[in-house]
């Protein structure tokens, strides 16, 4: 997902690669072996950033503008706040790209007819970012705020901290887990979150199922149908015109190998090592059936990844942060606020302190929208900074 080149290596399979890693003598699993000679045996994720070039830490300790989240919307502000002046750097736990990253194809962004990945506009954004100067930090997740006027401070997992007066809260969503018996046991094994794009290869000949409803799941069927035998959606809704995209619908509605069954949820999954059968109920008979599954594909929502503002920025009981007239109850500002103004559109109930993306209340879920909340939130920056 950070886009560095590898080449994966079997050791059930490939006999060299077995004595690669007998010859090094340690056969604690994965090891990496890199073309400079190093190895690296289990490795945390910091120092495996470290070795492939990723940067793990600021360069220095304030900043105009703090971006938590590498996200469309988060590198939608990294591009315009970085060329328009503003010392900028973005804190991504993962990788650039966030949930948009990993979908099989994207066909609504505009200006692009035929199409793209979500890891090619992740690739562009990235590196436009990067061009105009914006430091991206990879492997470090924001554990706290706390405001010291004028400056926004954030504190990191590495318990390092940045200053700013002006922070964009672009962490999107987290996946939502699927509650039902024995899929902890397989997850990783037929059972994955998201579009598993690495997969889906695997499962040539073989049937699918995905589970959601929404654009992601239907990008997400599409692919698959290309190499499995069968794919079957199971949705809880009584249909699809609700969550996904009419040309989504058309195109599930012309693909020969796709099914969709209504009203169906997973009350269980089964196999050994790895997933063999699912059990579906359908809700309206509350039947149940079992059928043979190679891989289940989830796609079932998401919630805001927003715990590390407790307590400083006002959320919604379901962790989505309120912007702009939404704080506005009955007339008053949110408690604490202490300008002559209301909050700006994206502003939170924290001055100079924005939320961009799927984070924020009501916002539109579409990567466009995203990209868009993100650069509307650098404007808004820029009112805030005049004032302070």
């Amino acid at each position: 997902r950070n886009r560095i080149p590898y080449q994966w290596l079997d050791i059930e399979k490939d006999s060299a690669a077995l004595a690669m890693v007998e010859a090094h003598g340690d056969r604690r699993l994965p090891v990496i072996f890199f073309p400079d000679g190093d190895v690296l045996v289990d490795p945390d994720l910091e120092g495996l950033a470290e070795k492939v070039g990723l940067q793990t830490h600021a360069t220095q300790p304030v900043y105009d503008l703090i971006i938590v989240g590498g996200g469309p919307a988060g590198l939608g502000a990294a591009v315009y706040g970085s060329s328009e002046g503003l010392r900028t750097v973005m804190i991504e736990r993962e990788a650039t790209g966030g949930q948009a990253g990993t979908s099989s194809r994207i066909e609504n962004y505009l200006g692009f007819p035929k199409g793209l990945s979500g890891a090619d506009l992740a690739k562009r954004a990235t590196d436009q970012a990067l061009r105009f100067g914006t430091e991206i930090i990879t492997t470090r997740t924001v554990t706290g705020l706390r405001v010291e006027d004028p400056y926004r401070i954030v504190e990191l997992d590495d318990g390092s901290e940045l200053s700013a007066k002006a922070i964009v809260i672009a962490t999107g969503v987290d996946v939502r887990r699927l509650e039902v018996p024995g899929i902890d046991q397989l997850t990783g094994a037929g059972v994955y979150y998201g579009a598993a794009l690495s997969e889906a290869p695997n499962f040539r000949g073989q049937p699918v199922f995905v589970v959601g409803g929404a654009n992601s799941a239907g990008q997400g069927a599409m692919l698959f149908a290309r190499y499995a035998s069968q794919v079957t959606m199971l949705v809880r809704g009584s249909s699809l015109a609700g969550s996904m995209s009419q040309y989504l619908i058309d195109q599930i509605d012309g693909t020969e190998n796709i099914d969709v069954w209504l009203r169906a949820e997973v009350t269980a999954v089964g196999g050994d090592q790895r997933l063999e059968t699912i059990t579906v109920i359908n809700r309206d008979t509350e039947e149940t059936s079992e059928a043979k599954a190679a891989a289940l594909f989830i796609f079932i929502g998401a919630k805001p990844h927003t715990d590390f503002l407790e307590g400083v920025v006002e959320r919604r009981t379901n962790g989505y942060l309120p912007t702009g007239q939404d704080l506005i109850v009955d007339g008053k500002r949110p408690r604490g606020w202490t300008l002559q103004r209301d909050p700006f559109y994206l502003e939170t109930s924290v001055p100079g302190v924005f939320a961009a993306g799927d984070v924020r209340q009501g916002s539109m879920a579409r990567v466009a929208s995203a990209v868009g909340s993100g650069a509307m939130a650098v404007h808004l920056v820029h009112q805030y900074l005049k004032t302070v």
